[in-house]
């Protein structure tokens, strides 16, 4: 069975907790092969991130529940290839839908709500495990990590993808809060990542690392871009800045960049005079 087979649950290496991973079926340019959705435990279970609605994945959710018990629909952050499918499943299956309600800004899922207020570290106890959640703005302001205490396993979001880099997107996310979140996760005793889109990643620390690493060189040619250009609009520093990406991802390296701008606003690095950036 290929771990890229679509809405059938796969099970990932655990030690003594059962986790198995449903590939969305949802593939596209920002989503790779799909949205990993992730069904944890044995008897009581939780499942995080369902994903867009779709019945047929739907279905696909409920038959690998079988006749165990839902209790938590774990939710990252309110992306429409993340949280929309929870409202269907928790009114299929009765579980609780546990994350943050959805920023006041286009583009989120405004059909999630969830059961409480929940907060940063808090720990729910299911019996045969735990996930804590860990707050990690950045990609956006309402986004969670979560983590599988026994396992030490981080379901990741968005937040750490495997094989490319997350989008920050103003002005709701934020680049500094999103490199404060990774140093961080830096700070827990991780063993493995799990995000989501892409693969399992077995050495978390040397992937937040090389995170940082490629967010910090992405500011330098930001600030060596203003110096070569002077004063510019984000239009044309976008093309000296990110002369790496396919030209159809310009549009979300935009956003990114402007990410990078305000973080550098905010650091008294650069200023921004009617919409042209440049060396303060």
């Amino acid at each position: 069975m290929n771990e890229l087979d679509a809405g059938i649950a796969i099970s990932i290496e655990t030690q003594s907790v059962p986790v198995r991973r449903i590939l969305g079926l949802n593939p596209g340019p920002m989503t790779g092969p799909g949205t990993n959705s992730y069904l944890i435990g044995e008897k009581r279970l939780s499942l995080l991130d369902p994903g867009p609605r779709d019945e047929t994945q739907l279905q696909n959710f409920l038959e690998a529940i079988g006749d165990a018990k839902l209790e938590n629909i774990l939710i990252t952050h309110t992306h429409g290839d993340h949280s929309p499918g929870a409202l269907a499943l928790q009114e299929a299956t009765g579980a609780r839908l546990v994350g943050l309600k959805a920023p006041d800004v286009a583009g989120q899922d405004k059909t999630f709500a969830p059961d409480r207020l929940w907060r940063d570290l808090e720990t729910i106890d299911c019996g045969e495990y735990s996930v804590q959640l860990i707050a990690t703005p950045g990609h956006v302001s309402n986004h969670i990590c979560f983590l599988l205490c026994e396992e030490q396993l981080l379901f990741t979001g968005d937040h750490v993808l495997q094989g490319t880099t997350s989008v920050i997107l103003p002005p709701d996310g934020d680049m500094s809060a999103y490199l404060d979140a990774l140093r961080r996760l830096l700070l827990m005793p991780l063993k493995a990542l799990a995000p989501g889109h892409g693969s399992v990643m077995t050495e978390p620390h040397k992937e937040i690392e090389k995170l940082i690493a490629h967010r910090l060189k992405r500011e330098q040619l930001v600030i060596e871009g203003l110096e070569s250009l002077g004063a510019v609009s984000l239009d044309e520093l976008v093309l000296t800045v990110y002369d790496d990406v396919a030209k159809q991802l310009i549009p979300w390296a935009k956003k990114t960049l402007l990410a990078h701008l305000l973080k550098l606003q905010q650091d008294e690095r650069v200023h921004c005079n009617n919409k042209l950036w440049e060396i303060r």
